[in-house]
């Protein structure tokens, strides 16, 4: 398999804690990309219209994007648990995904909106309501942390590369002073192996 991958990439980190979790990340080729949102990358669009990573390309040569699909199905090529098949358990793992992925979302965008968008034409109420976006779910998190408890699931792992791409990119944000008990609930996923490592590619 191979991967359109970028090394600061949260949605990246994702794929390959599952990968990691599975015992797969040696079938898979990372190919250095850049999902630059003005200055596309041709080799992605190659596999992936939208341009974005991460772009999977199976060993059959079928493309998977975004990194929702691209985890379950690693979590399928893998035979793992990380994605529960049925019932309230899978529909609460699918949705706490859906809420670590738009703290990335909203990340992104204010990243975007002040590091790429010319200094003239930047909405300072944009990026107050996309970080508003992140403190709402991050309080969230911190009145509910018991929504992080039990077996790991992609709904864990998504938050905890949420909160640690604001780690790098909004560090002042402190969010472990701040959310003392998210901290605490997210901690068992964060000391795993797969989400400590730092990843690149050759160049």
């Amino acid at each position: 398999m191979k991967l359109h991958f970028a090394p600061t990439s949260p949605y990246v980190r994702k794929c390959m804690v599952i990968a990691d979790e599975l015992g797969l990340s040696d079938r898979i080729t990372l190919l250095a990309a850049s999902a630059h949102p003005v200055n596309r990358d041709a080799n992605i669009i190659a596999n992936n219209p939208l341009g974005k990573v991460p772009t999977l390309v199976t060993d059959d040569g079928v493309a998977l994007y975004d990194s929702r699909v691209i985890c379950e199905y690693l979590n399928d090529l893998g035979g793992g648990s990380l994605f529960p098949s049925s019932g309230a358990a899978r529909w609460h793992a699918l949705t706490l995904q859906s809420l670590g992925d738009g703290i990335l979302d909203a990340a992104l965008l204010v990243r975007y909106e002040t590091m790429v968008r010319p200094e003239a034409l930047r909405w300072a109420d944009w990026t107050g309501g996309k970080l508003d976006a992140i403190r709402t779910s991050l309080t969230y998190l911190n009145q509910h942390p018991d929504v992080l408890a039990g077996p790991m699931h992609i709904g864990q792992i998504a938050v905890a590369c949420a909160v640690l791409y604001l780690d790098f990119r909004f560090p002042d944000l402190n969010w472990r002073q701040h959310y003392p008990a998210l901290a605490t609930a997210i901690e068992p996923t964060l000391a795993r192996e797969s989400l400590k490592k730092e990843r690149a590619v050759a160049a």
